[in-house]
């Protein structure tokens, strides 16, 4: 007879991950119909556009006279020479530590800015929201306004929809080609390549820079839009590192906000407690990010302070204080949170924050621009002054003749048939000023040395020479250094090459040895 199957409990699990109820990886996209805002902050953004793209757009075709022998253009990555001109400064290859220190100083800044404002560059000054910015108002223009952009959104295609749909679309395409076309333009001289560009003789590298350009700027700014910040920048998942109790951030004062609703004088009358927000949504509509400032600080907010504008014109409206969303930091938040709970004893209730008279007390904090100065934003402006003070410093004081040397490796010395000893060098004189000049080479620290520059007419007696060299290049020597048959070193083989221009007192040193038998 078989044995009784033991007693087994079932256990309380669900299968979460069964194809039955398992949820798709990725989710549509919902788009994002941001309504138009009117106010400070909207006003600072449409300045700052303004600025950046006029930046951006015209800086190529701005002239800067170098001379007959440099490029007038003035701001210039000249890759074919080697150079990068920005108006009165030129920089050669090996001076790129200028390049990095500038962008130390970008890194720095960036660090001082969030600490003290938060995400201002995600909101103000990032490439992609200025973009998004400018096909917004191409969008707006065509399409109308966000309730008449989602009635066309959800309207079957019609003549209308598909001629405002073209019209749109081909606008960003014509403003992405613009963008690719400025770019390539600060690597050549703009006007010349605008003109080879057009008439299909410009490089082909130039038309694939713009290609990319373009489909990345009208995908980025016109398709992906709020996507990019939230899952293509690195940037908002960094910025938590940086904020502290003291930084501004965009804020809903939820102590003097809540409880919200839609019927705030019914609720008064009631005797109910009601806060100042009325859930009218004008902080979600204005978004371009499609979040609700009032849930808290979030990812994908950039802090453009848009719903702020929104928010003060209801409070306009409604006679209330403005600045029921701020700019403010967690500390002050907290402290006037204290004040509306007592301390967490009870929920906000927004009469504690209130007078008789309809004023904040005075107890409520503001914000207050001396909270920005405290230890943490110091340190990123003094590091971010002392490398800029550290740069100019160098700029100021940089020598614009430069000579190098390389000793011949193969063979070391020649021993000529009079028992004098031959080494060669390969010399390097670089005249860093759009000037032609003429340079003294000499050589010092080797008595009875002769200089031998077999390209060249002595200058004086064989210890030295003088070199032409065009502006801004690189002259090229081939030099023999000789010591006569009776010569002695000494024990100490070293000696010196120096490059002089007399008529403006610059001097370069560099140090060489002289190999012999004895060595």
């Amino acid at each position: 007879m078989a044995a009784e199957a033991p007693d087994v409990q079932p256990l309380d699990a669900t299968p979460v991950n069964s194809a039955k109820v398992r949820q798709p990886l990725y989710a549509a996209r919902k788009k994002v119909f941001p309504k138009r805002a009117e106010g400070q902050f909207r006003r600072f953004k449409w300045l700052v556009m303004a600025i950046t793209l006029g930046i951006y757009y015209l800086t190529p075709w701005l002239r800067w006279d170098r001379g007959p022998f440099a490029p007038d253009q003035a701001i210039l990555i000249d890759m074919a020479n080697r150079r990068f001109y920005f108006f009165f400064i030129e920089i050669w290859p090996q001076e790129f530590f200028y390049v990095a220190g500038l962008l130390v100083m970008a890194g720095i800044g960036l660090f001082l800015v969030t600490s003290a404002v938060g995400r201002a560059w995600c909101g103000y000054t990032c490439p992609q929201t200025v973009w998004v910015d400018l096909f917004l108002v191409v969008e707006r223009a065509v399409e109308g306004d966000r309730n008449a952009r989602m009635r066309l959104e959800n309207a079957p295609w019609t003549f209308d929809k598909i001629s405002k749909r073209v019209i749109k679309h081909t606008i960003w395409l014509l403003i992405a080609v613009a963008t690719g076309g400025a770019w390539i333009f600060y690597f050549a001289d703009a006007p010349t390549l605008l003109g080879q560009f057009v008439t299909g003789q410009a490089a082909p590298v130039a038309y694939i820079t713009v290609a990319i350009l373009t489909a990345t700027t009208y995908t980025f700014g016109g398709i992906m839009r709020e996507q990019v910040c939230t899952y293509m920048c690195p940037w908002p998942r960094v910025q938590a590192a940086m904020l502290d109790e003291h930084s501004l951030t965009v804020t809903y004062n939820g102590w003097r906000g809540e409880p919200r609703s839609k019927h705030a004088k019914k609720m008064a009358a009631r005797g109910e407690v009601v806060g100042d927000c009325v859930d009218c949504n004008a902080c979600v509509a204005v978004c371009p990010m499609g979040i609700d400032i009032r849930d808290g600080l979030q990812l994908e907010c950039i802090t453009c302070a848009l719903c702020i504008d929104a928010c003060d014109q209801i409070m306009d409206k409604l006679g209330k204080e403005r600045g029921l969303i701020s700019y403010t930091t967690l500390n002050t938040y907290a402290h006037n949170m204290a004040l509306a709970t007592e301390n967490g004893a009870h929920p906000a209730d927004p009469r504690r924050v209130y007078g008789s008279d309809g004023k904040l007390v005075p107890a409520v904090r503001h914000f207050r621009w001396r909270t920005l100065a405290r230890p943490r934003t110091l340190v990123y402006l003094a590091a971010w002054s002392a490398i800029g003070v550290a740069l100019l410093v160098s700029l100021g004081s940089r020598d614009r003749l430069e000579v190098n040397v390389l000793h011949d490796r193969n063979p070391q010395f020649v021993k000529l048939s009079d028992g004098s000893i031959r080494n060669g060098y390969s010399v390097k004189l670089l005249n860093m000023i759009p000037e032609p000049r003429t340079i003294l080479l000499k050589i010092e620290g080797l008595p009875g040395a002769m200089l031998d520059i077999p390209e060249l007419p002595q200058f004086s007696g064989g210890y030295s020479y003088a070199v032409p060299v065009e502006p801004d290049k690189i002259r090229n020597l081939k030099v023999f250094v000789t010591m006569p048959n009776d010569y002695s070193l000494d024990g100490d083989s070293t000696f010196r090459f120096i490059a002089e221009d007399k008529q403006s007192n610059e001097r370069d040193v560099y140090s060489a040895k002289f190999f012999s038998p004895e060595q």
